[in-house]
């Protein structure tokens, strides 16, 4: 542990002391959020990104621990671990180089090499790679029974042993390996009998570039063409550079030994090396895609999830449709389904003038402070006919995107809470609460259907899916959770709860009635003492007994909080709501070897905003009047749009026009951009020009620059 705690602070440029806290931490249950909020003194002040990659490497370098002792263990039962090759293992320091030591002792199938030693040449191969000898006895081991008829037959038997030998070498397999990584070309060529059908790879069919520079988005994309059957890739260096490294290290003499030598090389890298270095080539750059892919799904998903809400504001919510109606229903401030029905208004000019009248009444009757429209099929016509309505000034009105909100209304969770209702209806609500909060809504769906990915089906799923739940749990805890309000969903990405508290939490919330205070948790079945500590500072009370109870400082820091009041000669009360009290605290007085001055500073900040959201102000924002369809776009255009998705090549946009327009990662600035997310983030309201529209290909292109 010692040396992975060395290799990792190596890595990640921080000392190793501040590994091997974290390592601890996490090794005792604490989580990421946890640690980065709560534990800075003991990490040194890590980040969550830090603290997750500390957590990250730690469990790669335990699987190659694992890998490692299952080798050893296999070359101990076969009495082949000598003390040279168990201290080499034991140096390994990655599963690369381990596999690389292992290769020439791994159990494998029978091959020409293998078949070669059956018939008696293995002494001929190693005369012959010695090269000392100028001419070659293989006359001798001519023998027919073994089926070697001939003098070619045992050069040939001898040059099949002496090119596996070349490719198990851990040294040429190094060279190799650097040489692929370094110079090879990707080269993608289409498959002619599926060039129709894959017309959307047509940038592919005939395409060459450095692996080592090709970006993330364009080796997924000719993966997928690879794996759809419309383009075939290869990904290997000039054969004549490989080539010239083998030779080096395997042809030593002028000779005829050395002449089958480099005959054993020539077909060693054709039929051994290149076929599996060009695998590896493949899986390391899928490995660095994928995980370009990730961050670039989990900066999009971090936008989406801390988006700003409404607040606790009353909604009415319409999922828009033409012919089968707009589903309507009313939410109380606390998301709580209040009324349902169906309006029809762009049926016919009865039914709109029947529409208006229901929502006009609706809203007086349960004093509606803002209209949610979904922002799908006849939404923007549905916004229109909103807008057109003798509604109170005050009341907002504004699209929500409403990706996934038909997956939601489908779950068990949507069933289990409106099990009366039907899929419209939990549709529209999930809509109204988007509005109201968008990360307590979110939470409930899995994120890869919501919409903000780059080739998110392509990645490796469980790497995926562990990079969002990061995301998730993150966002989730650096907001806080009301305990007396929060779904189930929300409250499994809690630090320390999971599904099994997080239900126990809300059926001893429906037996006992709310939670007075954050001690009463103590007495949710299974929540012990370690998941209080992990919980309890982001979880939030409010009007709870305790005014602590409803902020993010932690309940074992409430005792420096009431001696500060006690020294100030004030109440904790005080302390948060009189800035003239909270100046009288010098927090260096409250230094001790538990708790440092970080520690102190966050309380001192969380007492002037107690449960603050980190979240910014919620911005209405409206579609260009009168610009509903592609068919209405011109090129100069300038229109009010919303961020829908960053990826390493550009931006996509809505503009109200039911086709998401594209920025060009040249488009976005005028000066150079070297990442998207420098520049835009999702859910941003932006001004953008149309430069091109393609009515066919249903393709937009859109400007940042002279806007």
């Amino acid at each position: 542990m010692n040396q992975h705690l060395k290799t990792i602070a190596q890595e990640l440029h921080i000392q190793v002391e501040q590994a091997a806290a974290t390592a601890a931490l996490l090794g005792d249950g604490a989580t990421v959020p946890f640690i980065s909020r709560y534990r800075k003194e003991a990490t040194g002040l890590l980040d969550e990104t830090q603290v997750a990659a500390v957590r990250d490497r730690l469990g790669q370098l335990a699987e190659l621990d694992k890998r490692r002792e299952a080798i050893v263990a296999s070359l101990g039962e076969r009495d082949l671990l000598s003390p040279e090759l168990n201290a080499a293992l034991q140096a390994a320091s990655s599963m690369t180089i381990l596999e690389d030591i292992y290769l020439p002792y791994r159990p494998k199938r029978r091959t020409r090499s293998s078949m070669a030693k059956e018939k008696g040449l293995e002494p001929l191969a190693r005369a012959i790679y010695a090269q000392e000898n100028r001419s070659v006895q293989a006359a001798s081991f001519i023998n027919p029974e073994k089926e070697v008829h001939t003098a070619g037959d045992a050069m040939a038997g001898a040059r099949d042993i002496i090119a596996e030998w070349i490719s198990e070498a851990a040294a040429t397999r190094a060279g190799l390996r650097k040489l692929f990584a370094r110079e090879a070309i990707v080269t993608s060529v289409v498959v002619k009998k599926n060039e129709a059908a894959g017309a959307k790879f047509r940038d592919y069919f005939d395409w060459q570039e450095p692996a080592a520079k090709a970006p993330g988005h364009r080796l997924l994309a000719m993966f997928r063409g690879e794996n759809e059957k419309v383009l075939t890739l290869a990904l290997r260096p000039p054969e004549d550079r490989g080539l010239a490294i083998l030779q080096r290290f395997h042809v030593k003499a002028q000779n005829e030994a050395g002449l089958q030598v480099a005959l054993a090389v020539e077909d060693s890298y054709k039929r051994l090396l290149a076929p599996s270095l060009e695998n590896e080539l493949r899986n390391a750059l899928k490995e660095r895609a994928d995980r370009e892919a990730i961050r670039v799904f989990a900066a999009n998903l971090r936008e989406l999830l801390l988006a700003p809400p409404l607040g606790q504001k009353r909604v009415m919510a319409l999922d828009p449709g033409f012919r089968t109606g707009s589903k309507l229903i009313c939410l109380n401030g606390q998301g709580k389904l209040l009324y349902c029905t169906t309006v029809y208004p762009t049926l016919s000019e009865q039914k709109s003038r029947e529409a208006g009248k229901t929502v006009v009444d609706l809203c007086a009757k349960y004093s509606i402070e803002a209209i949610a429209i979904g922002n799908g099929t006849a939404g923007r016509e549905t916004e229109a006919f909103v807008r057109g309505l003798p509604l109170d000034p005050g009341v907002l009105v504004t699209m929500v995107d409403e990706s996934g909100a038909s997956i939601y209304s489908a779950s068990e969770a949507a069933r289990a809470e409106f099990p009366a209702h039907d899929l419209t209806v939990r549709g529209a609500v999930s809509i109204g609460r988007r509005l109201q909060d968008p990360l307590a809504e979110l939470v409930k769906l899995d994120p890869k259907v919501i919409g903000v990915g780059q080739y998110q089906h392509d990645v490796n799923q469980a790497a995926l899916k562990k990079g969002l739940e990061d995301v998730v749990e993150s966002c989730v805890n650096s907001v806080g959770v009301e305990v007396n309000t929060a779904s189930m969903e929300l409250l499994t990405h809690v630090s320390g709860l999971g599904p099994v508290l997080a239900k126990n939490i809300i059926a001893h919330r429906n037996e006992h009635g709310p939670f007075g205070g954050r001690r009463q948790l103590l007495k949710v079945p299974r929540l012990g003492a370690k998941a209080f500590q992990q919980c309890a500072g982001f979880l939030r009370i409010q009007g709870a007994r305790n005014p602590l109870d409803y902020s993010a400082v932690h309940p074992e820091q409430y005792g420096i909080v009431e001696q500060m009041a006690e020294d100030a000669g004030c109440t904790v009360v005080d302390l948060m709501q009189q800035e003239s009290a909270r100046k009288q605290v010098d927090v260096r007085r409250y230094v001790s070897d538990a708790v440092g001055l970080p520690t102190l500073s966050d309380i001192m900040a969380e007492l002037a905003k107690p449960g603050r959201d980190p979240r910014a102000e919620f911005a209405l924002f409206s579609f260009a009047e009168g610009v509903n369809s592609v068919e209405e776009l011109q090129p100069g255009m300038k229109l009010p749009g919303i961020v829908t998705n960053v990826t390493k090549f550009g931006a996509f946009v809505d503009v109200g026009v039911h086709q998401d327009g594209h920025i060009h990662i040249s488009q976005l600035a005028d000066s150079f951009v070297k990442d998207p997310a420098e520049v835009v983030r999702v859910r941003q309201q932006v001004m953008v020009r149309v430069l091109e529209i393609d009515p066919a290909r249903k393709r937009i292109a859109l400007s940042l620059k002279d806007v």
